[in-house]
Formats: C-alpha cells, structure tokens, sequence
C-alpha cells in the first residue's frame, strides 16, 4: 500500500513526476502538498489515520526547467508506438530510417527518424519517401514531455486523467 504510485502536480497543476504513497504522506505531514485525490484506503499510525493519496499538489511552485525527451532508439521506437510509419506493421525487428538520408544531409533528429520493418527500410534504400513511393503514415516529431510521461508512467488511475490532460 506505500508503495502506491501517486501523482505529484506543481502547484499550477502541472504534472512533476509520481511518487511512492510513502514519499507523498511524508510530503504532506511537512506540509508541502495538500492532497487533491484520494482513495477509498486509509493510512493509520497509533494516533492519525491518513486517507491513502492518488494526486498531490505542492503548496509552493517549484520553478522546473523544460524537459526535453532524449533521441535514442528506445524513445524512437515508443514514440512511433513500435510500428513501422511506411507500411504499418508491428512485426519483425524494427530499425531505424532517416527520412531524408544522411547522404543527402539529412540529421540524426526527431524530425528526420521513423521506425521501419527491414523490408520497407530495404525498398526504401537511399531515397526519400517521395522518391521511393512510400509516404509516411504521420509526419515525424519531437515528442513533449507530457506525452513521454503518459508513456511510461502509464495512468495507474483513472483520477489522474484529467492532471494529464487525457480527458
């Protein structure tokens, strides 16, 4: 039961990061949160009984400098959601294609990678998508924070949804 995950919010609303069940009624005894969602569960000690936090909202802002999502192959493949982007497929190893080749100029960054099967990156070869007839199911981007968060926190609960804007 402590360890629960529980949604911590700066103090706009904005969501941090989770936390242990243990950490967030620490926080709130020194009184550095308020709780905002809670469970149906309590928390005893011999003399206080705490209801059990879901989401918990820092008492002062905290200012935090913008996170950026790491280009690597693993967020590569999370963000195109494990699927190839010119045929679609979620079978056999995936690699990773520059959109527009390196020898053409193309950079490694979010804009200019996708996930692709060894067969469309093969027929693909040292084109563009346009030259090799193969368009693109979506347009490649950095990924925000916010969604790396969804990704790998997951929603544990279904009162976290609307803090992390998936209503």
């Amino acid at each position: 039961m402590m360890s629960a995950k529980v949604l911590l919010l700066n103090q706009n609303y904005e969501p941090l990061t989770v936390v242990s069940a243990k950490k967030a009624i620490i926080l709130f005894i020194l009184q550095k949160v308020e709780i905002i969602e809670k469970r149906d569960q309590l928390v005893r000690s011999q003399y206080v009984a705490l209801p059990l936090p879901s989401v918990i909202r820092l008492t002062c802002y905290v200012r935090v400098p913008r996170k950026r999502v790491e280009l690597n192959r693993g967020n590569l493949l999370r963000r195109d959601n494990h699927q190839c982007q010119y045929c679609g497929t979620h079978k056999g190893p995936l690699t990773v294609d520059h959109v527009i080749p390196r020898t053409r100029g193309g950079d490694d960054m979010w804009e200019n990678l996708v996930c692709a099967c060894v067969k469309c990156n093969n027929k693909k070869g040292n084109r563009t998508p346009d030259e090799a007839g193969m368009p693109l199911l979506k347009r490649p981007k950095r990924p925000n924070f916010l969604f790396f968060m969804q990704y790998f926190i997951g929603i544990s609960e279904e009162s976290w949804r609307p803090y992390l804007y998936m209503n």
